[in-house]
């Protein structure tokens, strides 16, 4: 067998933080392909709870005050990556977020090296300021956006970018997110630690609490539905805004629903999280640029019921644009609590054998369409094929 046209080069990829997150889960990904590539795969980040499962795959990691947003420092951070670029011998640099991208761009062009860009998220321009600082994402030699929501949203603020944009899902583990990969023990676990009581059906957000992921709005349509035996479950990180977890545990009792809402914090183990739930729900009330939560929970089998904006019109097969005996779920009309409680009861009241043919179609379009693999071997042939055509 050849070698991997990036085996022996240096890979360094920089982003604010290796917390949890779609854009971290990413960068994990990448770098533990680019190891078994035999690339040398780095890293530049503030560190967080990643750094571990980040150096156990080989791959390397550097401190880096990547997430200022200081002029001033990141004026200096071009330097010292300049620096780093050249004592390394990197030879392409992917930037994962705006801030480190700036001083990212100004760092390879000072160099001579390519960089790629990964449009992760949906940044709108209120301002020519603000347009000019989201513009950077793109710049890149190589643009990559995570869904054509996402391409589609970079062309209609920055132009057309022609080929040098390209459209790579975001990749969901399907040796980890598989139905048949998840112990009875571990799904009995989280629902010990959630007190689920045997019946209760659990309804799970998996997101970081931020408002436009939509928990409020899930708590309103829970509170409509009139379903003692739903369990609703908030797994995920507040990264600081204490005060919306507040709002929020406020609005449950409000609602009556204090004793039926949980927010365990981060949830390490997703797949078993979303094995013990009867749906997942993805109710963002701003477009997501790809939607994770809905990609895993239909690799996982489950019924999953999203607003139908951003990239999840793409993920979740669901009427009109298939027949009602296709779908893989449920699309609402986004910010409407009346549409997300119709959705969530029409996926509660499924049949077992309902419930298991939707799985099944589920986890087949994951496979199909959202493997990790697909999405690591596309980011390393798209390096592999800027690299080839590079002659700054």
């Amino acid at each position: 067998m050849s070698a991997h046209p990036l085996a022996g080069r240096t890979i360094l990829q920089i982003l604010p933080a290796l917390d949890a997150g779609g854009v971290e889960r990413t960068a994990i990904d990448v770098a533990a392909a680019l190891v078994r590539a035999g690339a040398r795969a780095l890293v530049l980040s503030e560190g967080g709870r990643g750094v571990a499962e980040l150096e156990a795959a080989g791959a390397e990691h550097r401190p880096f005050p990547a997430a200022t947003k200081n002029p001033l420092q990141m004026a200096r951070n071009v330097g010292r990556l300049a620096a780093l670029i050249e004592a390394e011998a990197v030879a392409l640099v992917h930037a994962r977020s705006r801030a480190p991208a700036w001083s990212a761009l100004a760092a390879a062009r000072r160099t001579g090296r390519p960089l790629v860009t990964t449009a992760a998220g949906i940044h709108r321009s209120g301002s020519a300021p603000k347009r000019f600082y989201n513009s950077v994402m793109a710049r890149g030699d190589l643009v990559i956006a995570n869904s054509a929501f996402t391409a589609a949203h970079l062309a209609s603020e920055h132009g057309d970018l022609g080929a040098r944009v390209t459209v790579i899902p975001r990749g969901v583990d399907l040796a980890r997110f598989d139905p048949a990969a998840v112990t009875p023990e571990r799904v009995a676990a989280l629902r010990a630690a959630w007190d689920a009581g045997p019946d209760a059906r659990i309804v799970l957000l998996a997101a970081r609490l931020t408002r436009w992921k939509g928990q409020s709005l899930l708590l309103k349509a829970i509170a409509r539905l009139n379903r003692p035996d739903v369990l609703v479950v908030l797994a995920g990180d507040p990264q600081g805004r204490d005060r919306y977890r507040e709002e929020l545990q406020s609005e449950a009792e409000t609602l009556g629903l204090s004793a039926r809402v949980r927010m365990p914090g981060h949830v390490a183990d997703v797949p078993a999280a979303l094995a013990a739930a009867a749906v997942a729900v993805v109710p963002s009330i701003e477009p997501e640029a790809f939607g994770r939560g809905a990609a895993e929970a239909q690799a996982m089998g489950v019924p999953v019921v999203a607003a139908a904006h951003g990239a999840p019109a793409e993920t979740v097969l669901a009427p009109p644009a298939c027949p009602d005996g296709d779908r893989t779920g449920w699309l609402v009309h986004p910010g409407d609590e009346a549409a997300l409680a119709e959705g969530l009861a029409a996926a509660l009241a499924m049949s077992a054998t309902e419930r298991e043919a939707l799985g099944r179609r589920a986890r087949t379009r994951a496979v199909t369409r959202f493997g990790l693999d697909a999405m690591t071997d596309a980011t390393l042939d798209a390096y592999s094929r800027l690299l080839a055509g590079w002659n700054r």
